[in-house]
């Protein structure tokens, strides 16, 4: 069974790329309780801003998973600018960047990794202490 999963924030950051040239390409990102979900601009106009007629959001993401992700850092200030980077656990790093205006995305990333972390860890204690034997026992008199 599936369960909806609350979407935190949804909104555009821009992101760049692992070519050769390393463009900042334009993405639609909705930040929920399990990670961060990346949509592409598709765009049939040729250009234009966020809301162009003629471009459309992808319905393919490309999802960032908490459980994959180890932390959110290098944040950096540039020309109203914030540049970030998303590092996952086997050490690839994700650019992004976004306006300095409102809420940051960085912080918002950071915040909800921290509490996704948070409750793997409290879910990893209970399961500890559900399943080990009473502190004292040595397990012998268990079978009388």
């Amino acid at each position: 069974m599936s369960f909806p999963v609350k979407v935190i924030r949804d909104g555009l950051l821009e992101k760049r790329s692992s070519g050769l040239l390393q463009l900042w390409k334009k993405k639609r990102c909705v930040l929920t309780e399990e990670g961060l979900r990346l949509h592409s601009c598709k765009s049939s106009s040729g250009g234009g801003g966020d809301n162009a007629p003629g471009s459309a959001w992808s319905s393919r993401a490309k999802e960032l998973r908490f459980e994959r992700m180890e932390t959110v850092e290098c944040v950096e200030y540039k020309r109203g600018m914030v540049y970030f980077t998303v590092v996952m656990a086997k050490g690839k790093e994700i650019d992004f960047r976004c306006a300095q205006e409102g809420t940051l995305w960085n912080a918002e990333i950071a915040l909800a990794l921290v509490r996704y972390k948070n409750q793997q860890a409290l879910r990893t204690g209970r399961n500890r202490y559900m399943y080990s034997p009473p502190l004292g026992s040595t397990g012998e008199d268990e079978a009388l």
